[in-house]
């Protein structure tokens, strides 16, 4: 008998204690503009707390809103260095907001950061294989950045990102792509977004 009674209060307590850790809409959503608020403050230890401390519960936050948690939360990372993880989050949020081109040029700039490492790597092996197994490697990479970049280019075009783009359709011996280039870029720069809105 006192053995279920401990089991009792132990199922209770344990009960008590998952049910704690659920947090309220309204509290998440509170969290979240201390997120934005620490953001805007530049306080980076208070924001990589806060944000991941949502993350767990990003789903209880308007859709709006959720995306625009994302892309702080990459920009959180990528502040941080943590490019793979700040990679997720851009996704995300370029999945849900194709035509935000800010995500777009973060992501085409992180992938651009691979591909380079990538490239480093191929120029300093001495074995034609490894070069080879590498260069495909750097190939992917780059049409990783690539459709980033572009969408970027079209909605705010900089001399320095186009001369990136075409730089890397010539290291990467894609000499079709840089032909219908102006083509894409006038098609791409139809619908461009350049602030998300919480509403």
């Amino acid at each position: 008998m006192l053995k279920r009674f401990f089991i009792f209060i132990f199922l209770c307590f344990t009960g008590l204690l998952a049910h704690a850790q659920v947090l309220s809409v309204d509290s998440v959503y509170s969290k979240y503009l201390d997120f934005n608020l620490a953001r805007f403050q530049g306080e980076q230890d208070k924001v990589l707390e806060l944000g991941e401390a949502i993350i767990p519960y990003a789903d209880k936050l308007p859709e709006k809103t959720r995306i625009n948690f994302y892309f702080g939360v990459g920009k959180m990372y990528e502040d941080d260095s943590q490019p793979d993880k700040a990679i997720v989050f851009y996704v995300k949020v370029a999945a849900a907001v194709p035509d935000y081109y800010v995500a777009h040029r973060a992501l085409g700039y992180l992938y651009l950061d691979k591909a380079k490492k990538i490239e480093a790597r191929m120029n300093d092996a001495t074995d034609k294989a490894a070069k080879d197994s590498l260069f495909a490697t750097y190939v992917k990479a780059v049409q990783m950045a690539l459709p980033h970049l572009e969408k970027a280019q079209a909605c705010d075009p900089s001399d320095d990102t186009l001369n990136i783009i075409k730089d890397l359709y010539a290291k990467s011996h894609n000499t079709a792509g840089p032909d219908l280039l102006n083509d894409r870029l006038k098609r791409l720069s139809k619908d461009c977004m350049d602030v998300l809105s919480d509403n």
